[in-house]
């Protein structure tokens, strides 16, 4: 069984100097100001989103840290990568105090 999904309208005030930008940016893609704006909005929130959770692990990982002291130098991430780059699927080193 389908389920509808259900589409609520929402309005934006753009300034004319945008609309206008939109308008003929959507002309020249051969697409509506409409289709336009949902893109431009999916294309941020996924994004945002994205950055979110960059944000949240960051925080994590920093009182993972605080916490246990566990690290790996600048270094040794670097030899580590380097070597990915190099085509050897090695582990990550250890992490120590």
């Amino acid at each position: 069984m389908m389920t509808a999904t259900i589409v609520r309208p929402m309005s934006v005030k753009l300034d004319a100097d945008t609309r206008a930008r939109l308008e003929r940016l959507a002309e020249s893609r051969r697409r509506t100001p409409h289709w336009m704006l949902r893109e431009a909005i999916v294309q941020y929130v996924v994004r945002e989103e994205k950055r979110e959770t960059f944000r949240q692990d960051t925080l994590k990982a920093w009182e993972e840290y605080q916490a246990t002291g566990l690290h790996v130098t600048a270094d040794e991430a670097d030899a580590w990568l380097q070597n990915l780059e190099e085509g050897n699927d090695i582990e990550p080193p250890e992490c120590h105090v």
